[in-house]
């Protein structure tokens, strides 16, 4: 099988479960493992690269409002390789190419490669997604013993934190403007034993104010913009800090929110374990430098 993934988290499920060596194209995101960024990239962004946060909002807000695509589709390359199956997703325009663009890329080379949607709302259907394109490579063994994996480790921190009160944690998915969470990132922080101060699970992350921030009442800030490593969250959530717009008296953390709160992969466990340590100090070990970092 020749596959083709158009997301990040999808290469990285694909690899997990032993499929890497059938991936063959991939986007200029696709960077875990080292591995992936070997394969062909057959998409990338038009988004100018230098932009500060409220650069990116407002470069995409103008786009999505004219219609432009966020990604270009390297047709000649996808032609090239000769897929069987092409995964990408219908969850997110500013996240990766939209389906339809797929579907009509193919149609006009004339290739017959499966295309299949990955577009996981929740916790549940992320591990749902593993499943899926284990089903879908011949990899349902593999698939089911990386989800009974996950499962374990939430189960343990459900565990640690059962009978602790519950903190309110607000996840800040940007931070110029200001986003509350969506999707799974709500259930990560109930899976962690807090209370998510703003955003609801299942649904798209929604544009806030400073003062719905201050009104959440947070007891903890933890700043995860989508498609930010650690340093590039730090910078941001210290930007934050130095406007005066973060409550005070509360603890402020960075986190790795490409590695383990955007992408809809297996290391979002590891984010629901960062979670946890944060909230609940006193039941988990600290988490590990390279995912979270404690500002204030």
């Amino acid at each position: 099988m020749r596959i083709v993934s158009l997301l990040p988290s999808t290469t990285e499920i694909l690899f997990a479960i032993g499929a890497g060596d059938d991936v063959v194209g991939v986007t200029f995101e696709c960077d875990t493992p080292a591995q992936a960024r070997e394969r062909r990239i057959v998409s990338t962004t038009a988004i100018p690269e230098g932009l500060s946060s409220s650069g990116i909002d407002a470069f995409v807000t103008r786009a999505m409002a004219a219609g432009e695509d966020l990604y270009h589709l390297d047709a000649g390359a996808l032609a090239d390789l000769d897929a069987d199956l092409v995964v990408t997703q219908d969850l997110c325009a500013v996240c990766a190419v939209d389906v339809s663009k797929v579907d009509d890329a193919l149609a006009h080379l004339g290739c017959t490669a499966e295309v299949l949607t990955i577009d996981p709302h929740s916790l549940e259907e992320v591990l749902g997604s593993v499943l899926t394109l284990g089903s879908a490579t011949g990899r349902e063994d593999e698939s089911a013993r990386l989800v009974a994996g996950l499962r374990e480790r939430l189960y343990a921190v459900e565990r640690r934190v059962r009978d602790r009160p519950r903190p309110r944690a607000l996840v800040l998915e940007w931070t110029d403007p200001p986003f509350a969470p969506g999707h799974w990132v709500p259930e990560m922080v109930e899976a962690a034993g807090g209370v998510s101060a703003l955003g609801s699970a299942r649904e798209k992350s929604v544009r806030v104010t400073w003062d719905d921030v201050r009104e959440s009442a947070p007891e903890v800030v933890v700043c995860a913009p989508c498609g930010y490593d650690l340093e590039g969250s730090t910078a941001l959530a210290r930007a934050a800090l130095d406007t005066g717009e973060l409550p005070d008296g509360i603890p402020v953390w960075a986190v790795d929110a490409n590695a383990s709160f955007a992408r809809p992969g297996p290391r979002l466990v590891d984010g629901v374990e960062a979670l946890a340590a944060v909230m609940h100090p006193d039941a988990a070990k600290p988490p590990r430098p390279d995912m979270a970092r404690r500002l204030r």
